[in-house]
């Protein structure tokens, strides 16, 4: 009885197993022909952006002109199109090497300068060759507006011996200005934009102008120290320049931290165990004192700027400056490849630095000979920059006293 119960039971059960396997074979049969009926149907894709053919005859209009699907399809274009344009930069950048050891590896900091194209301008490329040292000199934008100012920015040249500089006359009153004191100065030919632009704009437009002008000096192979009116000379900055990056640049910074670079915590109590977050932080290069080599990037830099600056005009060209140099490629976007250097804020020291620091400390005021003081943090200019003449220049000891930390 037994027996025969068991023996039922597995014939029971072999017949169930081989209805299973028959069961799976018709599943599997009908899983592949919907496959193949899907594919005929979606041939882009089941999840592709793009409908069927056999259904765009039915599709809403509404849905080709939507912008979120209009974005995803912009996106989706760029990123191809930074995929296809990375591989191509890669023979510019000249041989392949191999990787030495651990810790002697080093990437390219320096890019090669462009070939120089005096046709571009001339008549500057002349006044450059009789101006230049070394293919490199100081260039200055001003308007009768900061003339006094001005006076005060090419005595201190003066004084410490700088010849290669040059003044960018953007009015007439600046030009003959700068011909009776016989200061090296060169006048654009008409161009209405900039000469409306030049002749009557306050300190942002005018200071948005040169980097529409600088693109001529970089064509021609020259490294341009380009300088705000507003800056005292106390050394030859040539001296102190490395020439290793695209942009070498003073700094708004007051300290190591703020002008080198920081590991600020951001704090965000609702994420409870990872609250903290960890950021990156730097103070802004300051777009009124920074040296810059006649490099692709470096062109490139000055067309973003200038660019953004004419579709934009009331941006601020230091903002727009920092935000080329620093932000990186992402979805949309693709980031300037420049290198960068900061510049010493003791040797290329801002006006923060002089007068909430470093005038209250006696051994720092004594031991210090910045290269260049520039008054950028300040409104009254003209009576500091005088101020730090008479203490670095003169030997006038309180000079600096009279006036507060700030505005």
């Amino acid at each position: 009885m037994v027996g025969r119960r068991d023996g039922s039971l597995m014939r029971e059960k072999g017949q169930s197993f081989c209805g299973s396997r028959v069961t799976v074979a018709i599943a599997m049969g009908i899983l592949l022909c919907c496959v193949s009926v899907l594919e005929l149907l979606y041939p882009n894709g089941l999840f592709s952006s793009d409908p069927p053919p056999w259904l765009q005859k039915f599709w809403r209009t509404d849905r080709q002109t939507d912008s979120s699907s209009c974005k995803s399809q912009e996106r989706a274009n760029a990123l191809k199109q930074g995929q296809d344009n990375a591989p191509k930069q890669f023979p510019v950048l000249g041989q392949q090497h191999k990787a030495g050891p651990f810790g002697t590896v080093k990437g390219l900091r320096t890019n090669p300068t462009v070939l120089p194209d005096e046709s571009v301008n001339p008549r500057l490329a002349k006044l450059l060759k009789e101006i230049a040292i070394g293919k490199e000199l100081i260039v200055a934008l001003a308007n009768s507006k900061v003339k006094d100012m001005l006076e005060v920015w090419f005595t201190s040249i003066r004084k410490v011996g700088i010849p290669n500089y040059l003044v960018v006359a953007l009015d007439d009153e600046i030009a003959e200005f700068c011909k009776l004191n016989e200061v090296p100065m060169y006048k654009r030919d008409p161009d209405q934009g900039i000469d409306s632009i030049g002749k009557t704009g306050g300190s942002i437009a005018v200071s948005g102008l040169k980097f529409r002008i600088l693109r001529e000096f970089l064509q021609m192979g020259y490294s341009v120290l380009l300088s705000d009116v507003d800056i005292v000379y106390l050394q030859n900055p040539f001296d102190h320049i490395y020439r290793d990056s695209d942009v070498e640049s003073m700094t708004d910074g007051h300290d190591n931290q703020t002008a080198y670079g920081y590991d600020d915590v951001f704090d965000d109590p609702v994420m409870g165990w990872s609250r903290h977050i960890y950021t990156v932080r730097i103070w802004v290069y300051n777009s009124g004192f920074f040296y810059i080599r006649p490099t692709i990037p470096s062109i490139e830099l000055l067309d973003r700027v200038a660019g953004r600056l004419s579709e934009k005009p009331y941006l601020w060209d230091q903002a727009v400056f920092n935000e080329e140099l620093f932000f990186p490629s992402h979805p949309g976007y693709e980031g300037l490849h420049a290198a960068k250097r900061t510049m010493d804020y003791y040797l290329f020291m801002n006006s923060k630095v002089l007068f909430k620091e470093v005038r209250k400390d006696d051994a720092k005021l004594s031991q210090l000979k910045p290269v260049i003081i520039h008054v950028n943090y300040h409104p009254d200019k003209l009576p500091r920059m005088k101020a730090i003449v008479d203490f670095y220049v003169n030997g006038k000891k309180d000079a600096l006293q009279p006036f507060p930390d700030g505005t």
